[in-house]
């Protein structure tokens, strides 16, 4: 009964995505969905590589995900983007977000008016990466304070993802952490996924992402 019931929910949930496709392809946008732990630095992220991507006249808007608060919202507000918030406190705290939370958000937007689509999930390694957002492209942010082990602890994560952004990379002089192994750690768990690393505070690599994004976007 557990698993008829868990396949149908990802198969409702697989339909709903496949709307989602059809109508962000309707309007050629490329829509992007951000997964990581909690502090991984997404939203800073965002609010370093939005402007950039805005001279180069992309207009983006973000769906922001979290259980409670709109606090990485408040932080976006200042690009002047349209933002759609997603809380799922309110039907029972979900540590990810659905195709179906998904599709009433992007009825926020003038999908008209948009080239690309952020969405930033809600902080977790596991929940996120099982199920499908409508997204085109996956995207894992995983930051150097989190250790070298991450991607064979949650291998899953990892291997539904286009990219993976190693963050804060200005913090390696302080840590313990060896980067090779990482990026070891990364190619086992899948060989094909590509590896940025990336400081926003020092603005290190966010050229590099601005042209992955630039490659992909639905010209």
């Amino acid at each position: 009964m557990e698993i008829k019931i868990v396949r149908n929910v990802l198969a409702a949930n697989a339909e709903l995505a496949g709307t989602i496709r059809e109508r962000t392809r309707a309007h050629d946008i490329l829509l992007i969905n951000m997964m990581s732990s909690p502090g991984s630095g997404k939203t800073t992220l965002l609010e370093k590589v939005i402007p950039l991507l805005k001279n180069k006249g992309v207009r983006t808007a973000v769906i922001e995900g979290d259980i409670t608060t709109t606090m990485d919202a408040e932080r976006l507000a200042p690009l002047d983007i349209p933002v759609a918030q997603i809380n799922t406190e309110p039907f029972g705290g979900d540590c990810h977000l659905g195709a179906e939370v998904i599709l009433p958000a992007l009825e926020n937007f003038d999908l008209s008016r948009l080239d690309l689509v952020f969405i930033e999930n809600v902080g977790n390694l596991v929940c996120p990466a099982e199920f499908d957002t409508g997204a085109d492209l996956n995207l894992v942010v995983l930051s150097v304070t989190e250790g070298e082990d991450k991607p064979l602890k949650y291998p899953l994560m990892f291997r539904v993802c286009q990219l993976a952004v190693i963050s804060k990379t200005d913090l390696l002089p302080y840590l313990g952490l060896d980067l090779n192994r990482l990026k070891s750690n990364l190619a086992h768990v899948n060989p094909q996924l590509p590896i940025l690393e990336l400081s926003a505070v020092k603005m290190v690599g966010l050229a590099e992402l601005v042209d992955w994004i630039d490659r992909n976007l639905k010209k």
